[in-house]
């Protein structure tokens, strides 16, 4: 049975068809279009990579969501529709997922995008030769062979995905997985041009190389300072594309990116100043918008011989989150909506109830008393043994702020110091993932809309473990999850182990507070992922 619901178009994407924009007004609204359809946005940080196979964080995929496009996408609400796959089929009891290709997808050279393409894409995130931070989501995606090839004990070429013929994909999985369709919207699933990827290696995606197969082009790049993409005019659905042009400003500063966003430099800027929000919504009440957002933020600890061997102790792992005072964060540095978090998966996320812990129910007096009775019995702390710990964190006001708050939380309930160090994006990036730690400012976005993108996480093998929990019940519970009918029992059970070892200390739960100038039409405020596509944003003239 076709999955119709999933593939439906809406009413006015069925007015866009074959309608170009060569008039004064918008042809489903009315509006009256701008003469200028550029847009400009604020990068908070310098994207590593613009390749789909090797990207690993959020800034890249805002991108590559852009000037790549997968089988499918999503649309303002975060429900799924055609990309380059018209339609997707399952069979065998969700263990086999058939897509059909539509024949008018082309590259920016002109090339047709094919099922091959999307097969060579897989097999090279998966293959250990191409060394993708990100292979570990092929195996979770359940695709046959994909944990084997990514351990390096299968050739690539075994993966259970076959081009049937040129428009139509075939993928196989070892295990049955309802929700595998959703996935296929993250850009380690999406294709790649082979001839281009081989001609140029490593600079492959260079402005002057890089052949893609989404709405825009790459056009310029400047590191640490701008990119810009263009309309591409092979995509097939140009002619209903308004944006001709959109530029990336890399301002790491919040501050400055807002008083450019203000002076009429930027469109579109997140990651606000913390605590500021109140008053720009306040000022600005058309142009400052707060959103659920499907991220978590929270501190991993090093459970590697690297880290500090006190975190090695349950009791200081406990101590130090309960002697968080979430509220004080979420309420006096950010205000921006934020919930104060004690469990990992977003409260947002699809189809997800959120489990009791203990702890939250706790005052923050009770969870400061215990906090104090666990490291004092674990020979730490004020008495005790002195107590230093290494947190690092990327360069952000709202990162080093929330540090520092808790930082004097340590310090002043339980006698531990905290060194602070930050850096870049990339660098943070690598430092996190070789263990030079003791405690790290992280935070996970889902990669798709299901409790597992974030559960996940916290088992042994998964690639972005940063902090190297390891727990059998946890790695048991989350692989039968994936043939579970309904695993909230499960996810649930996850949830509470993780408390209780305090696998992390998780401390909010996102929301996307930003600001937007009002001319700039189409953005998405109800998907909670945040996957904005400039395809369907325009500017409207003034009035």
């Amino acid at each position: 049975m076709k999955m119709k619901h999933l593939f439906a178009y809406t009413a006015a994407a069925a007015l866009f068809a074959g309608t170009a924009f060569a008039m004064d007004t918008h042809p489903v609204t009315g509006e009256k279009l701008a003469e200028n359809q550029e847009l400009t946005y604020r990068l908070m940080d310098q994207f590593p990579t613009l390749d789909p196979q090797l990207n690993e964080e959020t800034v890249g995929f805002h991108v590559i969501r852009d000037i790549f496009e997968g089988l499918i996408s999503q649309d303002e609400n975060g429900d799924l529709i055609p990309g380059v796959a018209t339609e997707w089929t399952p069979s065998n009891e969700n263990k086999t997922w058939t897509f059909t290709l539509r024949q008018d997808a082309k590259w920016s050279n002109g090339d047709p995008v094919t099922a091959h393409d999307f097969v060579y894409a897989w097999k090279r995130a998966a293959d250990p030769a191409t060394g993708s931070p990100y292979s570990w989501y092929v195996e979770i995606t359940q695709i046959e062979n994909a944990g084997a090839i990514v351990a390096g004990d299968a050739d690539p070429d075994t993966l259970g995905a076959r081009a049937v013929d040129d428009y139509t994909l075939e993928v196989n999985l070892d295990s049955p997985l309802p929700y595998f369709p959703n996935m296929t919207t993250y850009a380690t699933l999406f294709p790649v041009h082979q001839e281009t990827v081989e001609a140029h290696g490593a600079e492959w995606t260079s402005p002057e190389n890089i052949v893609s197969n989404g709405a825009f082009m790459l056009d310029e790049l400047v590191l640490n300072e701008f990119h810009t993409r263009v309309k591409n005019p092979m995509y097939w659905d140009a002619d209903n594309v308004i944006l001709e042009k959109v530029t990336g400003l890399v301002i790491n500063d919040h501050n400055q990116a807002l008083t450019r966003y203000l002076a009429g430099e930027l469109d579109y800027m997140d990651d606000l100043p913390p605590g500021q929000f109140p008053n720009l919504q306040a000022e600005y009440p058309d142009e400052a918008f707060v959103t659920p957002r499907l991220c978590s933020y929270y501190y991993a600890f090093n459970f590697t011989d690297s880290g500090n061997p006190a975190l090695q102790d349950v009791r200081v792992r406990q101590a130090l989150s309960y002697a968080i005072d979430r509220q004080v964060i979420v309420d006096n540095v950010l205000k921006g909506g934020q919930w104060p978090a004690y469990n990992f998966a977003h409260r947002a996320t699809a189809g997800f109830e959120m489990p009791t812990i203990e702890y939250s129910t706790w005052t923050q007096a009770e969870k400061d008393a215990k906090a104090k009775e666990l490291i004092t019995e674990a020979g730490y702390g004020i008495g005790g043994e002195p107590l230093t710990l290494k947190l690092i964190y990327n360069t952000s006001e709202s990162h080093r702020q929330i540090a520092t708050v808790i930082s004097q939380m340590w310090k002043q309930k339980l006698g531990v110091e905290t060194t602070l160090e930050n850096m870049e994006w990339k660098t943070y990036l690598e430092i996190r993932a070789n263990q030079e730690f003791d405690v790290a400012r992280s935070a996970w976005c889902g990669d798709y809309n299901e409790a597992s993108t974030f559960l996940d996480l916290l088992t042994t093998t998964h690639g972005a473990n940063d902090g190297k929990y390891s727990n059998e019940r946890v790695d048991e519970l989350m692989a039968a999850s994936k043939t579970s009918m309904d695993p909230q029992a499960a996810y649930t059970e996850v949830e509470q182990i993780l408390a209780e070892e305090m696998a992390i200390a998780p401390i909010y739960h996102y929301t996307q507070a930003f600001m937007k100038k009002p001319d700039i039409k189409g953005w998405p405020l109800n998907n909670v992922e945040n996957n904005w596509y400039s395809k369907n944003h325009y500017r409207v003239a003034s009035e």
